[in-house]
């Protein structure tokens, strides 16, 4: 999770054992696709960066790897004693009890159900049903906090074709544009979220369309980021402000119930030098780093690095958002 030997110094912005002692109880999960993982292993890395009694921190089944689908939650048991300054009386330190949380990850990329059946010859026919959520939706409609997301794989040659593809109840569509299909599917959501969720129990946020930077081409076309080395200072190489976040404000004023919008899409367009690019491993070679050159990751970030901003404004929206409850 970490890039360089580089550890977490300070974060003067989340305080990670006050964030731990708020979500005491409680389970937070982030719902989405691999962007949002990769928020949620930043968050995993701080909050137990915090933790002195490291072992108290585990995946709940033992796994090491959160690369494949599925779900995954990480127990926070850790005793906060551990936690108590040394200039603390010895009665406050003798103070323990548990965290007893969870942060969990359900990967749900479209947030709406992919549907896979066989296809002629052996070959598999995928739909995606805009009107249905994911059946990943009992894993996480009880939770106390909720990060959606979703965004990234619209982008992907069959969700930008849209032929023969997005589907809702026994209509296919035989072509659908990428835009309409995405706001059918935030609707979607978007009704789940106010006929399912209660509001005096969990709060919700939504984390916003996360950049790109491939340079001379896409993902699968030779783009590339991986000379990158700065931020972009000069304001006009900012992109125009992404059509798909104007939707989701647009199913956002829809909803009754209270949505957080992390607004995180213009601060990493300024994060060119952030991503992974070709650098997740050490080549034995010249020959296979130029070849790891003509397929690289401009679209994750490193950690440390961007998705721990976004975990901060998480950790102020949440500070935010009980003020306001203790002031009205």
């Amino acid at each position: 999770m970490r890039r360089n030997g580089s550890s977490f110094l300070a974060f003067d912005s989340l305080n990670a054992t006050d964030f731990l002692m708020r979500l005491r109880g409680q389970r937070l999960i982030f719902v989405g696709d691999s962007l949002n993982r990769n928020m949620w292993e930043s968050l995993i890395c701080i909050l137990r960066h915090s933790v002195g009694n490291k072992s108290g921190v585990y995946e709940m089944s033992g796994r090491n790897q959160f690369k494949t689908s599925g779900y995954y939650s990480f127990i926070f048991k850790a005793s906060v004693s551990a936690l108590w300054p040394l200039a603390l009386t010895r009665s406050l330190r003798n103070l323990s009890f548990d965290y007893n949380c969870s942060v969990d990850f359900v990967r749900s990329p479209f947030l709406v159900r992919e549907l896979y059946t066989g296809g002629v010859n052996g070959s598999e026919d995928e739909k995606l049903r805009l009107d249905a959520m994911d059946a990943t939706t009992s894993a996480y409609n009880e939770a106390d906090i909720i990060v959606f997301n979703t965004g990234h794989w619209w982008t992907h040659e069959k969700t930008s074709k849209g032929i023969n593809y997005y589907q809702e109840g026994g209509h296919v569509y035989p072509v659908l544009k990428v835009m309409e299909a995405y706001k059918k599917a935030l609707s979607t959501w978007a009704k789940w979220v106010d006929k399912n969720i209660n509001p005096k129990k969990t709060q919700v946020f939504f984390r916003g369309f996360s950049l790109t930077h491939f340079s001379g081409g896409q993902w699968n076309s030779g783009g590339q980021c991986h000379k990158e080395t700065e931020p972009i200072f000069n304001q006009s190489f900012i992109r125009e402000y992404p059509e798909k976040m104007l939707t989701l404000e647009e199913v956002l004023k829809q909803m009754k119930t209270p949505v957080i919008y992390l607004n995180i899409s213009r601060l990493t367009d300024y994060r060119k030098d952030g991503h992974p690019s070709i650098y997740r491993k050490k080549y034995s070679s010249v020959e296979e780093q130029i070849n790891a050159e003509k397929v690289q990751d401009c679209s994750h970030w490193c950690l440390p690095g961007v998705p721990d901003t976004w975990n901060e404004l998480l950790y102020a929206s949440l500070l935010m958002a009980v003020e306001t409850k203790r002031t009205n």
